[in-house]
């Protein structure tokens, strides 16, 4: 087995554990939350004396469901008592497993670009790492400051400070890897509310309850907090970890941009169906999503370059010499075994046939990784041309 085959391996088995894990934790945090804003009233008086401050009925599967939530603790606490929380931890172990397999065996070229950093391995993996703990330690520092007191406030900082996150993190590393950060650092805050407020908040609530003692507000009022902020930066988080295969996005100029108007747009996507949970739903959020992400297709929609003077030969000679080491039906880069993603590029009708992906990666410069083969920047512009040509011989 070469070490090539082996990367191959964890990488499939640490993305689908991540995307598993990722499923599970969402769509459990998910569905407490359509849980919570569909609670009635209890039909049964008797359950309100118990304690009971909302239930639901649903039906499943070819079952019925009863759900009910106390307004304190019950009576007695069960002798099994579920817990949602490794869910989350399994999401955050598997991204850095992840995060390590796919960006910091391969930093020279996932995480250096020496248009944006004079960074080495080493230091590019230091960044990352300052980046994603950075961001935690910032946001925590502001959720337990007397600006945590005024959740409007505390919001708007955390979306100014947000968005310049965004920025750096496109000014520091290439664009690939700026969006991928970015959804590591919200993911990383979601995961760590969970660890460090959430989950000992319930630990709390249950001690007490077991000792028949009145659990203190605070434990409830912070958890409630941190899970409103893990509402709102799950789609923008979630778009950013699957923006790695949209190249005409995170490779775009100024697309520190297009990642904040598409993190908001996630954001009012969240907000509208928070409302709709609760029975007062509003068309505005979506209608302001549906408007950014509009604008965003419109500011990213390709441009021509204009009548094209290059031949099919210069084409192919160019991909010859700064692509085909890779993408070759035997590739011939150190390392590779077969070509990136089944992608091989030996023939002017292989090369045409990935002409509309091509024109995306060359135009982001997300290709040649690091540009390691030293594609030109003529280069680069003739092959965008001829793809804008058709593909074949210009006039």
């Amino acid at each position: 087995m070469t070490a090539q085959y082996i990367w191959e391996w964890l990488n499939l088995l640490g993305r689908s554990l991540h995307v598993i894990a990722g499923i599970a934790w969402i769509g459990a945090s998910f569905y407490f939350i359509w849980l919570d804003n569909h609670l009635q009233a209890p039909a049964d008086p008797a359950a309100s004396d118990r304690g009971v401050g909302g239930e639901l009925w649903a039906v499943h599967g070819g079952g019925f469901y009863h759900s009910q939530k106390y307004r304190g603790a019950p009576p007695a606490l069960p002798a099994r008592l579920h817990w949602f929380k490794w869910e989350a931890y399994t999401t955050l172990l598997s991204g850095l497993f992840l995060l390590a397999v796919v960006y910091y065996a391969q930093a020279a070229t996932m995480l250096v670009d020496p248009a944006l950093n004079s960074f080495g391995p080493a230091g590019a993996i230091a960044a990352s790492l300052a980046w994603i703990i950075g961001g935690f330690v910032v946001y925590e520092g502001l959720c337990r400051s007397p600006l945590a007191r005024n959740d409007r406030a505390l919001a708007l900082v955390l979306a100014v400070l947000t968005a310049a996150a965004a920025f750096g993190l496109c000014q520091v590393f290439p664009g690939r890897a700026a969006f991928l950060h970015f959804g590591a650092m919200l993911g990383t805050i979601m995961v760590l509310n969970v660890f460090v407020v959430i989950i000992p908040g319930q630990k709390a609530l249950v001690t007490a309850a077991a000792a028949g003692q009145p659990v203190d507000p605070k434990y409830g009022q912070h958890g409630k907090q941190r899970s409103v902020h893990n509402t709102y930066f799950t789609l923008p988080a979630v778009f950013a970890m699957i923006s790695n295969h949209y190249a005409w996005i995170f490779g775009a100029p100024n697309n520190w941009i297009w990642l904040i108007v598409i993190s908001v747009a996630g954001a009012l996507i969240r907000v509208w169906f928070v409302m709709r949970h609760k029975g007062t739903p509003s068309p505005w959020p979506l209608v302001g999503a549906a408007l950014l992400l509009a604008v965003t297709a419109y500011g990213l929609r390709p441009q021509a370059s204009g009548a094209s003077t290059i031949t099919t030969a210069r084409a192919q000679a160019i991909v010859a010499e700064r692509c085909v080491s890779c993408h070759a039906t035997s590739p011939s880069f150190a390392g590779l075994t077969a070509a990136p993603k089944g992608v091989v590029l030996e023939t002017p009708a292989q090369l045409a046939a990935q002409a509309v992906n091509a024109r995306a990666q060359l135009a982001s410069r997300a290709m040649p990784p690091g540009n390691l083969t030293g594609l030109t920047d003529a280069e680069r512009s003739e092959l965008i041309a001829w793809i804008d040509a058709g593909a074949r011989d210009g006039r």
